[in-house]
């Protein structure tokens, strides 16, 4: 087994990028070696940014000996095809969410890491910050008794008034279901284990969006994917959710309120990593806030927290089984909504353990 920080390479130098690299380049247990991207320029810009010595196209960076992880920062389409490339290259592969677009990519992709003797990790990492890990000790603390029901939203008008190439956001493989939703998803699954079965509903609000920043301002293009998506989940440890997911509505909400027989936990927004946290009890008149402690670092805890496994010989949190299962969930919301009708799941979802309150992205602990 190696010693020291783990070596890096980003793949994709897309908008989420500069995110990733601002976190990585903090973590000592990590050094980011190389960017790349299809367009070698851009990843040369983000490369020189950062202060990152190498820069190029996939296969250049996928040949350097000392990058260990790649992160895999391409569009939902390209997810499946990169990650096999890099385990094929022999390298541990940690991508953005989700997965791959289907569920039999995504096998594929867990299979060929397993036989190479490799991981694969998987955004969102966002469940790892201080609000949500906050949010599941309170429920483990039993702050709110028995947990009974869920309710989970996320709505707002769209991504395309902001973002200066949307159009992927709304073909296959996104939508607010496969964009948004794995942040919802995911953070249940980690709260509550995996979903036994579900049954949806979903509707595409307009055939047709317009880009409203950046050089393409003004363009319109075609919506491939439902932009309202509703679904009941069942939890095989006994919660039961309510969760909707929409690009259809000009009134933004993000909330996860948890029912308990004690009381109601009111988590944060799963796309942040700090609170608030809140509780309201029964008798209570209004919320009051919980503690929340741990690291809000950002997007690429995941990904140090699977290289200090990697070198410790222990299982990752943000890990390709726990992806896998949000991922068949997503799927089998789309196909409950078309085929109106209840489906179960077949995947299971690992335990995540909870982080310690001392763990701390930037204080050096491989040497």
């Amino acid at each position: 087994m190696s010693d020291g920080p783990v070596g890096i390479a980003l793949v994709g130098a897309g908008v989420i990028s500069k995110q990733y690299l601002t976190a990585l380049s903090t973590f000592p247990d990590v050094r980011v070696l190389a960017v790349a991207d299809l367009d070698v320029e851009r990843a040369r810009a983000a490369a020189d940014a950062y202060g990152v010595p190498a820069a190029g196209d996939v296969a250049s960076v996928l040949a350097i000996p000392e990058v260990e992880i790649v992160v895999n920062l391409t569009i939902p389409a390209a997810h499946a095809e990169v990650a096999s490339a890099a385990l094929q290259a022999g390298k541990h592969v940690y991508g953005e969410k989700p997965l791959a677009l289907a569920p039999a990519d995504g096998a594929k992709i867990l299979a060929e890491a397993q036989a190479a003797g490799l991981r694969v990790g998987s955004a969102p990492d966002t469940f790892l910050g201080a609000g949500l890990q906050s949010a599941a000790r309170a429920v483990a603390a039993g702050v709110i008794g028995e947990p009974v029901a869920v309710t989970a939203v996320t709505q707002g008008p769209g991504p395309e008034s902001w973002h200066p190439s949307p159009e992927f956001l709304f073909q296959y493989g996104a939508g607010p279901l496969f964009d948004i939703g794995p942040y919802y998803l995911t953070a249940l699954v980690a709260l509550f284990g995996p979903v036994s079965r579900v049954s949806a509903t979903s509707r595409q609000g307009r055939a047709e969006r317009v880009v409203g920043s950046g050089p393409k301002a003004g363009t319109s293009f075609a919506v491939e994917v439902p932009t309202h998506v509703q679904a009941l989940l069942d939890f095989a440890s006994g919660p039961s959710a309510s969760a909707t997911f929409s690009f259809d509505s000009s009134v933004p909400r993000r909330m996860i309120e948890v029912v308990g027989t004690e009381g109601t936990l009111s988590l944060p927004d799963p796309n942040t990593f700090a609170g608030p946290l809140q509780v309201q009890a029964f008798g209570e008149e209004a919320w009051r806030d919980l503690p929340v402690t741990g690291s809000t670092a950002g997007r690429g805890m995941g990904v140090l927290d699977m290289a200090r496994a990697i070198r410790g010989g222990t299982a990752h949190r943000a890990s390709g089984e726990l992806a896998q299962h949000v991922l068949e969930l997503m799927a089998t919301i789309t196909e409950s909504a078309a085929q109106h009708t209840v489906l179960p799941l077949e995947t299971g979802a690992p335990v995540v353990p909870v982080l310690p309150e001392a763990w701390d992205p930037v204080a050096a602990t491989l040497t």
